[in-house]
């Protein structure tokens, strides 16, 4: 013998639109939390990088700290110390511009 509340639960169609609705939440969720500030983070990155300048003290990704000595479209020419030797980077490179606490 199968008790009434279960019989009487099946029997009543679920609404598809419910069934979807945690789905629908949680990658809203994840954009806001992972998509969204990824995106700030790049145009950032490509406003800082189109703002360069000669004489701009950068650090590089790979922790190489020089300035700017000349810049092509996809290159930067940096000068190193202690030897003042020159480097060549992509522009993609430049990990941030150093500021005035940090020179």
């Amino acid at each position: 013998m199968i008790p009434a509340f279960i019989l009487q639960a099946s029997s009543q169609p679920a609404n598809p639109i419910l069934s979807v609705l945690p789905l629908v939440a949680m990658f809203g969720i994840m954009y806001f939390l992972l998509v969204l500030p990824m995106q700030r983070q790049r145009k950032k990155q490509k406003e800082m990088l189109e703002h360069l300048k000669s004489g701009d003290i950068v650090t590089t990704t790979g922790g190489i700290v020089g300035s700017i000595i000349s810049m092509a479209p996809e290159t930067v020419v940096l000068r190193v110390k202690p030897d003042n030797v020159k480097l060549q980077f992509a522009r993609s490179a430049i990990a941030g511009v150093a500021t005035e606490e940090n020179k």
